[in-house]
């Protein structure tokens, strides 16, 4: 079939409206958010319901038409990105939350509803919906589940594939599978949910999702502690949850990202300090009051220079900033940011910590780091050029030097923001020849002629 043809029976299924064509619609879709990886589509396609992803599936498998699902693109490892061309499936029509079951805490909600779109809805009813990475305000619930998510409370309440209970997939031969549902136990066979959730788009496309819900907290405390020395500040975190306290949030920002952000935002941070946390504890307010007291004393208890607790919100908004504003700040130093995620276990952080710091200075790079010091994931994040040949080079390296330093502490290449390309040269590595044949074999087994995000997360099967 030829391109114009395929073009044709596309717009057969969902309308012209719903197909673009134009090079400017092409190229608006051939990146996201991650630098460095712009791949033309053949075509931009809209579909509306399921039964138009069905056909628009039959049609693509028939022809073997490679596949890429999009949300908002909000990605960091070009997951969206179409390598190979092809049909580019937009699923922003599926835009509905269609309902709330408040007797089984469960939402059904459309692959294209926004994460933060989530949250504001249920709401009303006391409830929350914990996965929450950095573009909550943008990021489409189906992308979150390709890739699955995490984010600042990942610590106390888990990742997206803790909340998806269910989902509506449609495969590349266009068959509607269902699993899952509300039962809080079900063991019958595998666990499929759990196969698609981090699949990033590559066994099947999520149309619908059953997502948990739970009650949200009735307290919360924030505070902010300030170290001389990235490893005291480590052996602070390894401290409070040896004290049998999970935060909501805790969070590290080092020395280089501290200085950038006081240099745009003017918070009043201290550009000397080698590391701060931020923590964060929610729950009932009598325990809430406990556990900040506890906190306290083990951040005072490892050298902490100086701890402040969040007055009220307004104090709470101010000391949160500095976390909000450290991607933004960064960014502005150069033209190219890549925003990195590897992941190791919590008593390892300050020797990944000095490995990112060699790592910059060896090769002459800019990185600032933060990240979720509580569950272990960095964001070592390297600022540059792309068009300079050579610090780009330059950035390959140290970003070598960086994943292979994680997975030697018994780490991992992504924590939240998933492979795609960006990491996939690493991902043999960390899994080895055996590892990577077994998830290729369930790659070939579902997806037979390889048009689903052909050339990410596995490279070629």
């Amino acid at each position: 079939m030829s391109k114009e043809e395929l073009i044709e029976e596309l717009k057969k299924i969902v309308g012209s409206e719903y197909v673009q064509t134009s090079q400017e619609d092409l190229y608006a879709y051939s990146y996201d958010a991650t630098p460095g990886h712009t791949y033309l589509p053949d075509v931009v396609v809209s579909p509306g319901t399921t039964e138009e992803v069905s056909r628009i599936m039959k049609l693509a498998n028939a022809n073997r038409v490679p596949v890429y699902t999009r949300g908002s693109g909000t990605n960091l490892s070009a997951g969206t990105a179409p390598l190979k061309g092809g049909i580019v499936l937009l699923m922003l029509r599926f835009n509905k939350i269609i309902d709330v079951d408040l007797e089984n805490l469960i939402a059904e909600v459309e692959a294209g509803v926004i994460v933060q779109d989530i949250n504001d809805h249920i709401a009303q009813y006391g409830l929350i919906y914990p996965p929450d990475p950095g573009t909550v305000k943008t990021a489409s619930l189906g992308g979150t589940i390709a890739e699955n998510s995490g984010g600042l409370r990942g610590l106390k309440y888990g990742i997206t594939k803790n909340y998806v209970q269910g989902l509506e997939v449609v495969l590349a031969n266009g068959d509607v599978l269902h699993t899952g549902g509300k039962n809080v136990k079900d063991v019958s066979g595998y666990d499929m949910t759990k196969l698609f959730t981090g699949s990033e788009g590559t066994l099947g496309i999520v149309t619908k999702a059953l997502l948990k819900l739970v009650p949200a907290p009735q307290a919360q405390k924030s505070m902010v502690a300030i170290f001389d020395t990235i490893e005291d500040a480590g052996r602070a975190v390894s401290g409070i949850i040896a004290a049998k306290i999970i935060p909501a949030t805790l969070e590290i920002l080092d020395n280089a990202t501290i200085r950038t952000v006081e240099d745009f935002m003017h918070v009043g941070l201290p550009t000397d300090a080698d590391a701060i946390l931020l923590i964060e504890v929610d729950g009932h307010p009598v325990i809430v009051e406990d556990d900040a007291k506890k906190v306290m004393e083990v951040l005072e208890e490892n050298n902490a220079r100086e701890v402040t607790l969040a007055r009220d919100p307004a104090h709470k908004e101010q000391l949160w900033t500095a976390r909000r504003m450290a991607l933004p700040c960064l960014a502005k130093l150069r033209p190219t940011t890549f925003v990195e995620d590897a992941t190791v276990p919590r008593s390892k952080i300050p020797a990944f910590l000095n490995i990112i710091k060699k790592a910059a200075k060896e090769h002459n790079v800019t990185i600032g780091t933060f990240g979720h010091a509580g569950d272990g994931n960095m964001h070592p994040t390297i600022v540059c050029d792309l068009r300079d040949e050579d610090e780009t080079k330059r950035v390959r390296a140290a970003m070598d030097d960086i994943f292979r330093g994680a997975v030697s502490l018994g780490g991992t290449l992504s924590g939240e923001h998933g492979i795609g390309l960006g990491k996939l040269p690493w991902m043999e590595l960390q899994h080895g020849k055996e590892g990577m044949e077994a998830m290729r074999s369930i790659k070939r087994a579902l997806d037979p002629n390889l048009i689903l995000n052909p050339g990410k997360l596995l490279g070629e099967c």
